[in-house]
């Protein structure tokens, strides 16, 4: 138990970290202010403030987030009526906005807000020390920081700093990054598997070895061969030989195979294998495997697209075939996966990794507003139209996406419970 939650944790957290560090890195390269750098959600646990960026790791670690300038309510905290506490600097310039419910965190000047601009304009007013009679402003320095409600610090959000103030193409490559960071993440961790093998698989119907005393080497057959047909069926694969071999347990198998480029016939009989609650047929071979460093590669890359393919097939099938809640997972299917994945070892753990993290990127670039694919398929839109979408217009489209995922993720961790607990 302690063990699996451990690895649930690691391996949400990498699949995170690696997913919001994609989009945090080309926000930063498109010169977008990063407010905050999450892993986690809820109340934080940790905090630091480094270049502009404050980063957090939250108490749940279900998911995590990059709050970039201008893409949520950059100072709802601070409302006209609203009890602030302001820290000046030399120049008399506001440098940092405590609206916080620990008004003490540092020594300032009390102010009730009355109005304010944290965008454009950068000034703050209001009335000093609760005295109603005089109303007084402030200039507000470009990089100010504002202390929120839960005692978060995050810098302002000046308009030249907004995501929407970079190009459209940094736009894409920002919202796209996140999905590109979890398929190279796979695609890397296929190919350290491919490393941890003693030998890559060819998945090809040539012996790689006959076991002396085996019953194929009984029946004539050495390294090198290739079987091409038992009992009548065609075998071009390891995957078909091993199939129909096993599934002819203690029965003569008619054998056609080629040596030394002559096709020979010979007849076996499967010994008896007794493995989990079945009983399968074995003869003593193993499948031909390569050591190259180039074959580990290219191992890596064969899993990386098989994975991709199985996932762009079930998608298909949920879109041509009917939807099923069964379909998906969630959290509490992710927990199970890892436990299963745990009792396999590390490489069982980094396979269940690589897995979620190319599934994550896919399910990612859907369009569906709120979810990566949506955004880029607003900025292709806006391309299109050569116009900015208007952001009342988007945000309300973004909610509509948001409350659907909220819908769909509690009606999936909810079947998950039944499937895996309940039923």
């Amino acid at each position: 138990m302690i063990i699996t939650i451990i690895t649930f944790i690691i391996v949400f957290g990498v699949l995170v970290l690696v997913h919001e560090f994609g989009h945090y890195y080309f926000a930063k390269r498109a010169g977008i202010l990063v407010r905050e750098f999450s892993i986690g959600m809820g109340p934080k646990i940790w905090w630091s403030q480094r270049n502009g960026t404050t980063y957090t790791i939250r108490i749940l670690p279900l998911g995590g987030y990059v709050r970039m300038a201008g893409m949520d309510d950059e100072d709802d905290d601070i409302r006209p009526g609203t009890p602030v506490t302001i820290q000046l600097n030399d120049n008399q310039e506001v440098v940092t906005i405590n609206a916080s419910d620990k008004p003490g965190l540092f020594q300032g000047l009390p102010l009730q807000v009355v109005d304010k601009d944290l965008v454009d304009q950068l000034w703050i007013k209001g009335y000093v020390n609760g005295d109603e009679s005089e109303v007084e402003t402030y200039r507000v320095n470009h990089d100010a920081s504002i202390i929120e409600k839960d005692g978060t610090q995050v810098r302002i959000a000046p308009r030249d700093v907004q995501f929407n103030s970079a190009s459209l193409p940094d736009r894409m490559m920002t919202n796209f990054a996140g999905p590109m960071n979890n398929f190279i993440l796979s695609l890397l961790v296929f190919i350290v598997l491919g490393f941890t093998l003693p030998g890559i698989p060819t998945n090809s119907n040539q012996l790689g070895q006959v076991k002396s005393g085996s019953v194929a080497a009984r029946a004539g057959l050495v390294t090198g061969d290739r079987i091409v047909r038992v009992q009548g069926k065609k075998t071009s694969n390891w995957q078909d030989l091993a199939t129909n071999i096993s599934s002819r347990p203690g029965k003569n198998t008619k054998i056609e195979y080629v040596h030394n480029g002559k096709t020979h016939e010979t007849t076996v009989k499967p010994k008896k294998v007794r493995q989990g609650r079945q009983t399968i047929g074995q003869i003593g071979i193993r499948e031909e495997q390569k050591h190259g460093f180039a074959d580990r590669i290219r191992y890596g890359w064969q899993q990386f697209v098989s994975a991709g393919t199985l996932i762009f097939t079930v998608l298909g099938h949920m879109f041509t075939h009917g939807f099923s809640l069964n379909d998906l997972g969630g959290p509490v299917a992710m927990y199970v996966g890892t436990s299963q994945a745990a009792s396999l070892g590390v490489n069982g753990v980094l396979n269940f990794l690589a897995l979620l993290s190319i599934n994550l990127g896919i399910v990612n670039l859907l369009p569906i507003p709120a979810l990566d694919g949506g955004k880029l398929l607003l900025n292709i839109i806006e391309s299109i139209i050569r116009r900015p979408i208007p952001e009342r217009a988007e945000g309300v489209v973004t909610l509509i996406g948001f409350a659907f995922l909220l819908i769909l993720m509690i009606l999936v961790t909810w079947n998950d419970v039944q499937r895996y607990f309940i039923r």
